[in-house]
């Protein structure tokens, strides 16, 4: 007897939130550990998202959008600062078009070289704020936000919607989303956000001095910080969790416009990768943009 796809979902994410907060809490040394493995989740829903375009008509050179997001990520590791980051980005997109040009048919080039170079854009250059933002100095802290903002807001979503959608957000892109089920995400990502900082706090309380010194021989990176006022990381949590929403939505749209209910099959209950970071495609760089704002004022 197969397990209930309820089960599946639960079982899956059971395996993957430890072993992401694993990466997360990686000492500084590892970090091109934690850049390798957003790399490949990266490089996962490229795939995902290039197969949906082929059932769109087009037909983009896979293998070579693959290594051109994976370059990407190295080239990044290698040069984290923008003015590198902007010029490999247009050089690896202009590669990707002369590719086409001479490997594909003439009457599909600006379809592949739209796909490919869209792709770079879509599942490269948006992910690469997540090892950007384990660069901060609490980064590891802000990386546990980003998810637990998405994750709460996710689950949410889907319980509220359920129990009490009534009126339609997006008919002809996600049917099953409401406007009751947006609101309780929002809600849920802004009290899990005051429950972390909230933890963060009493853990580097004078009464923890003990735990603190532990963690800071031990792992000094599960050491939460949130510096600023309560208030900035409530408002960032709902602005986080609206761009993870409009990226859900985005995805639903590129997945209608392919004809298909999930961009893959490889994780159990989830559907895809792309199906499973699809929010984080908007909501990363947003936090990112929101982060670097925010220091330089």
């Amino acid at each position: 007897m197969y397990p209930h796809p309820w089960m599946k979902r639960v079982l899956t994410a059971l395996i993957l939130i430890p072993l992401v907060l694993v990466l997360v809490f990686l000492p500084a040394q590892w970090q091109w550990l934690f850049s390798l493995a957003v790399a490949g989740v990266a490089a996962l829903a490229g795939w995902e998202y290039l197969n949906l375009t082929r059932r769109c008509g087009a037909d983009p050179p896979r293998v070579a959008t693959v290594a051109a997001l994976l370059a990407l990520f190295a080239a990044n590791f290698a040069w984290s600062d923008s003015d590198h980051l902007l010029a490999i980005f247009g050089i690896l997109g202009l590669a990707l078009l002369v590719y086409c040009t001479f490997f594909k048919p003439v009457e599909e080039v600006i379809a592949n070289a739209s796909a490919s170079i869209f792709c770079l854009l879509y599942t490269g250059l948006t992910l690469l704020a997540v090892p950007a933002l384990r660069e901060l100095p609490n980064g590891s802290s802000i990386i546990v936000f980003l998810f637990c903002v998405v994750w709460a807001g996710d689950t949410s979503a889907y319980y509220a919607g359920r129990a009490w959608g009534r009126h339609k957000m997006a008919p002809k892109l996600s049917p099953g989303k409401s406007w009751e089920g947006a609101a309780a995400s929002v809600a849920g990502s802004v009290l899990v956000v005051a429950a972390l900082v909230g933890l963060a706090t009493l853990l580097q309380s004078p009464r923890d001095s003990v735990l603190l010194s532990w963690l800071e021989r031990a792992c000094p990176a599960a050491i939460l910080s949130y510096p600023d006022e309560l208030w900035y990381w409530l408002v960032l949590a709902a602005l986080v969790n609206v761009a993870a929403q409009v990226g859900d939505l985005a995805e639903s749209a590129l997945k209608r416009s392919a004809g298909v209910k999930d961009s893959g099959d490889l994780l159990p209950g989830h559907g895809g990768v792309l199906d499973r970071i699809d929010a984080l495609l908007l909501a990363a760089p947003v936090l990112w943009y929101a982060q670097v704002i925010h220091q330089r004022w």
